[in-house]
């Protein structure tokens, strides 16, 4: 019977590109999805960008752009940079979507219906250079039980302990650098103890978590009271508004999750189909793939939303552990901390498929990227035991093609074929380690046979033109059945063999019976050998920095047409007083193509208001509160529109390439720039 599947990974955040830890949940996903595929199920991978919260706020504010269009860049790269590790999901849409907007509503009006929120003061860290409230990983101090210094606000890294970010010693913002304010506001809670019952029996029951994962949450949530879920944050914040409690917006974690869904309704919409056949329906499997570190929001807070809100839950939360490269935590400074972008500029994303697959295992235990074993074990087993078998047989067969019998082959082929159970086991529970073991022990079986047969000695004897023929037959279907079963894990060398061969492997059952009378397709590389220098470019390109910086490198063409002014002295620098000023108040001029009207404040109650050209660039309300660099000094100058009291400094050729210096994190309004 075709099954009904719905597969989710974890939503990339839109704040920073994708590395190389982020796609062992990808690919690990992807993997299942094609599998499942290949059963002849149908599958859907539905994924999204997160795009809500503090960090996307303020990083739009020191870009100097909307929200908006920060999301909209980093969902192009994030989806550019999956495709090229042939990671193909059905829907990727955003968590800042109408769709997803009217979703929220809906579970929020369930989860009010069904009494469940209730209010509460809570009294935050403020950062009042950056007019928000700050989240605890946005808050850095002294461990008030060590006393070690520069840890985040809400766990120590030295001792373990944890504890409210508000306990602290001696806070400070990672924002602005600044001591906060600690300042009240009214919260919005979920009593999530009110689903304990349920909770304690959908995280029990069989198959919905691994059995590591359901006695975590038994022993440190479960046992005890659940606590109830902060839900919202106050103004300002980037996200959606509480539609029930004006100046609230939902906390980030409880849009994100609906997102699923909300993706789920794009695919629906553009294929004629029904979000309740994916979403509210017993037909259908609906499986997340995710890290441990978010197991607590997809194990507790999801199922209690879900079963509120009357959609289907999970039938298997599959989690997954952490990466380390190297044995170690992923580290820039040792070239280890590595974006996708990165190693495909270096090497094949084959190679690092292959070498999740081999480590994956049902268990959420950390993986170790060991650059050298990944160039051993990729040049060991895919090339060398499975690409070697075409690579040794194909080109005998060129012009005969295939045996139109299938040749004795010593039980080869239905020792293969009987291994598929087993092969498909090892897959469906996402023990990708046990197929891959499973799938190398038959082509070393494959190549013993190679080396028996001696297919190069057979070519040299044109009496043995049939025996060779034979022996090759044999050969490619020995490797067409590895290619098959490979196929979920290597898609690209899937789709290159079955060019080969001339016939589809995207079918499980293709690895049941044999190919013959095929013609062979003339041999070309299928895949490469890992060059280990270039393992080391791609370590030296990420200590550089390689891909983190998307501003190109100035070849000179700025300077050409914009050549050094004359020299000045020390003394003529000095007349210029350069200050710190904040943008208050922004509005476009009448009738003026270019001008925005800006009110800047010094400190102290002096302000000035300037005329800059910038109006191409820069939307008047993305500068509000805004940190610039003022020519404080300079003449007021007289226009048609007014009288400007300084300048702001700004770089670019004008027009829409007009961008506003401002100073670094902790610089305050008045202090002049030496």
């Amino acid at each position: 019977m075709t099954r009904r599947i719905l597969v989710t990974a974890a939503l990339p955040y839109a704040n920073g590109h994708i590395h190389l830890g982020h796609l062992v949940e990808y690919i690990q996903t992807d993997i299942w999805v094609r599998f499942q595929r290949s059963r002849g199920n149908r599958a859907l991978y539905i994924c999204a960008d997160d795009t809500h919260g503090t960090a996307i706020m303020i990083r739009a504010r020191q870009e100097g752009r909307t929200p908006e269009a920060v999301i909209d860049d980093m969902s192009v790269a994030h989806q550019n940079d999956f495709a090229e590790f042939q990671i193909r999901f059905d829907n990727y849409g955003s968590t800042h979507s109408e769709e997803n907007r009217k979703l929220c509503h809906q579970v929020w009006a369930s989860i009010r219906q069904a009494n469940l929120v209730v209010e509460r003061d809570v009294t935050q860290h403020f950062d009042v250079k950056e007019g928000t409230f700050l989240a605890d990983r946005f808050v850095k101090g002294t461990c008030p039980k060590c006393k070690s210094e520069n840890q985040y606000g809400d766990s120590c890294e030295k001792c373990g302990a944890t504890y409210s970010a508000t306990d602290l010693i001696n806070p400070v913002s990672t924002l602005s650098g600044q001591p906060p304010e600690l300042r009240t506001a009214k919260h919005l809670f979920v009593q999530v103890e009110q689903l304990h019952g349920f909770l304690s029996n959908w995280t029990a029951a069989e198959g919905n978590l691994q059995p590591e994962i359901a006695n975590y949450l038994k022993g440190h949530f479960l046992s005890e009271a659940l606590r109830d879920w902060d839900v919202s944050r106050p103004a300002p914040y980037f996200g959606f508004e509480i539609p029930d409690a004006p100046g609230n917006f939902w906390y980030v974690w409880f849009d994100a999750p609906i997102g699923y869904i909300a993706s789920t309704q794009q695919w629906c919409e553009k294929n004629g189909e029904k979000l309740d056949d994916w979403w509210r329906s017993d037909e259908t499997e609906v499986r997340h793939f995710i890290g441990k570190d978010i197991v607590y929001f997809h194990t507790l807070f999801w199922p209690a939303m879900l079963k509120t809100a009357g959609f289907s839950l999970p039938r298997r939360v599959q989690v997954h552990g952490f990466l380390t490269v190297n044995g170690e935590k992923m580290s820039k400074r040792k070239g280890t901390f590595v974006l996708a972008r990165t190693y495909l500029d270096h090497l094949d994303p084959a190679y690092l498929r292959y070498f999740y697959a081999a480590k994956l295992g049902t268990r959420p235990d950390d993986i170790d990227l060991n650059l050298g074993e990944l160039v051993a074990k990729v040049n060991s087993d895919i090339v060398g035991k499975v690409v070697n078998l075409a690579s040794r047989s194909a080109r005998f067969v060129r012009d005969s093609g295939l045996s139109q019998e299938y040749p004795a082959d010593d039980g080869l082929f239905e020792a293969a074929k009987n291994a598929g159970d087993e092969i498909a086991d090892a897959y469906e529970n996402a023990d990708y380690a046990r197929a891959m073991r499973a799938i190398m022990a038959l082509a070393d079986r494959a190549n013993e046979y190679v080396d028996k047969t001696e297919p190069w000695k057979l070519k040299k004897d044109p009496a043995q033109a049939r025996a060779l023929q034979d022996v090759c037959t044999v050969i490619l279907n020995l490797y067409r059945q590895l290619v098959v079963y490979l196929a979920p894990v290597l898609p690209q060398l899937a789709e290159d063999s079955a060019k080969l061969l001339n016939t589809k492997l995207d079918s499980w059952s293709a690895a049941s019976t044999p190919l013959v009378g095929s013609p062979v397709s003339e041999f070309s590389h299928l895949m490469q050998r890992v060059d280990p220098k270039k393992v080391e470019a791609l370590i030296e390109a990420s200590k550089a920095g390689e891909a983190q910086d998307e501003t190109a490198t100035d070849g000179g063409e700025c300077l050409q047409a914009e050549p050094l002014a004359p020299e000045c002295t020390f003394d003529d620098f000095s007349k210029v007083d350069l200050r710190v000023a904040r943008v208050v108040k922004a509005e476009a001029v009448p009738k003026a193509d270019k001008l925005l009207q800006l009110t800047l404040s010094l400190g102290g109650g002096l302000e000035k208001t300037v005329f800059a050209g910038i109006k191409a660039a820069y939307a008047p309300e993305d500068l509000v509160g805004r940190d610039v660099v003022l020519v404080a000094n300079l003449a007021p100058r007289k226009m048609k529109f007014g009288v400007s009291e300084g300048m702001v400094v700004a770089a670019g050729p004008g027009g829409k390439e007009v961008f506003l210096l401002s100073p670094d994190s902790g610089a305050k309004p008045g202090q002049r720039v030496h």
